[in-house]
């Protein structure tokens, strides 16, 4: 049975990652999954978190949000309410862990590079593919800091993508549009590394239980579309004719 926008069950949205998006920023892309758009920025600070300093090493983290029409209605900002809402909070940190987790840290010095991942549009899986964009942003920065000699090369042993997976409507289903996640019996979200290491996975079940096969068999399906996340991260990466090995 086909999707309500004709995808078969293992099949990921139409990806397309756009870099250099942004003149200024030290690496940059868009992302976009289906509808849901994502913009990923790099920048370089030449200074470490205070817990870091003294200590030669560096940091990497994140910052998320949403444009106010992302969505279906209008969202009101953080800067309004004068907080980081605690959705904001737990995807920016999920990012930062996910972009850490390939990234050798001591080799970075005492700096932080800071990826601002500002949704669009949202169309579900905002921060599966902020992950995924933000990789390409931060392999372009480090890149351009190991040629201007100030890190060295072999900085980035492996690549981090991630993608949703889940059961609706009893059919298991890889990278879920936002109706397909707002009726999902099960909602998984799945990061991992080309090494095939999971970095983190987060599964709920929102009506009912599932079984630890059903567990597995969406393990399965978001590795094989991870797989295909990672292609689509080096193709990008090739034509750029940037890299660190």
């Amino acid at each position: 049975m086909k999707r309500i926008d004709g995808r078969n069950y293992n099949e990921l949205r139409p990806v397309k990652i756009t870099p250099g998006f942004q003149s200024f920023a030290e690496g940059s892309v868009i992302i976009e999954v289906g509808k849901t758009v994502v913009v990923c920025s790099a920048t370089v600070e030449d200074k470490a978190p205070p817990f870091l300093r003294g200590t030669g090493t560096g940091w990497v983290t994140a910052e998320y949000a949403m444009l106010p029409r992302a969505t279906a209605s209008r969202t009101t900002r953080d800067s309004v309410t004068g907080r980081i809402s605690g959705r904001n909070q737990e995807i920016q940190r999920l990012i930062g862990r996910s972009l850490r987790a390939v990234t050798d840290l001591s080799q970075l010095g005492e700096r932080t590079i800071i990826l601002d991942c500002d949704v669009v549009q949202a169309d579900g899986g905002t921060r599966t593919a902020a992950i995924t964009g933000a990789y390409i942003a931060l392999y372009q920065a480090i890149y351009n800091m190991s040629r201007m000699g100030l890190v060295n090369n072999l900085f980035m042993s492996q690549a981090v993508a991630a993608t949703s997976v889940g059961i609706s409507k009893g059919r298991l289903l890889l990278d879920l549009n936002y109706d397909e996640d707002s009726s999902a019996e099960v909602d998984f979200n799945v990061i991992m590394t080309s090494r095939s290491d999971l970095v983190e996975v987060q599964g709920t079940a929102e009506t009912k239980p599932f079984s630890r096969r059903q567990m597995d068999e969406m393990l399965d399906l978001a590795e094989a579309g991870i797989n295909r996340l990672f292609e689509i991260q080096q193709n990008i990466i090739k034509e750029l004719g940037i890299s660190l090995a």
